[in-house]
């Protein structure tokens, strides 16, 4: 899917990786200052146009998996950018979910966790995000193509986090985040409008399925870093 694509939270880590990755595409930033994703006009207005928009945007120090708080911001905005692409005529939004939408850290199965089953969400954040996902549903069935996409844990640095959990377990490299934003765009049809799938990479031991229907395959090891 080429021409104009949106990025809410360009700036961010995820952001800042994707904008490197799709210099091939027209980007349209949408950040503080310039855009205010609470603003549902402005949103609307920034994203004439598009082809796709991808929403990042989220207000992490107030509502992470480690606060313990929601931010109703985050909310809004998913609000607005959804209903924005649903009366902007823009087919399709990527947004970002996590793998906090569902509670990894207890997993105690031999199978790996898949989109399939009933989240249950490690955080109050978890749980928000579980509602980025069903409001995603009903945009879907409005007419949206949308893919909502549970992110593992993405660093500046490219490297896993070494602190508490394993999070090598979850970790995305930036490599694996290209190709995989790269399929969520160009994919031609997006199977019964809705997907969700888990942004992690190729890690051994891992604990989600990232199996997809958008035929990414992920490359990369956090065990087999040197």
């Amino acid at each position: 899917m080429k021409g104009k694509i949106a990025i809410t939270g360009s700036s961010g880590t995820i952001g800042t990786v994707m904008m490197r990755a799709l210099t091939d595409h027209e980007i349209v930033p949408l950040d503080l200052p310039r855009v205010d994703v609470r603003d549902y006009g402005a949103v609307l207005e920034a994203i004439k146009g598009c082809r796709a928009v991808i929403h990042l945007a989220w207000n992490l120090k107030d509502d992470n998996w480690d606060t313990g708080r929601i931010s109703t911001d985050n909310d809004v905005m998913t609000f607005n950018v959804y209903e924005a692409c649903l009366r902007g005529r823009v087919p399709r939004i990527i947004a970002a979910s996590s793998v906090h939408a569902d509670n990894f850290m207890k997993w105690k199965e031999k199978s790996l966790m898949n989109t399939a089953t009933v989240p249950i969400p490690t955080s109050p954040y978890g749980a928000n995000k579980v509602f980025l996902e069903a409001l995603g549903r009903f945009y879907a069935q409005e007419g949206l193509e949308v893919v909502c996409v549970r992110f593992g844990a993405v660093s500046k640095e490219n490297v896993p986090g070494t602190k508490g959990w394993d999070w090598r377990k979850v970790w995305l490299s930036h490599r694996d985040l290209a190709t995989m934003i790269r399929s969520c765009l160009e994919a031609k049809k997006i199977p019964n409008s809705y997907a969700v799938l888990y942004a992690v990479s190729n890690n051994t031991p891992r604990v989600h399925d990232w199996r997809n229907p958008l035929g990414w395959v992920p490359q990369d090891d956090a065990f087999a870093r040197k």
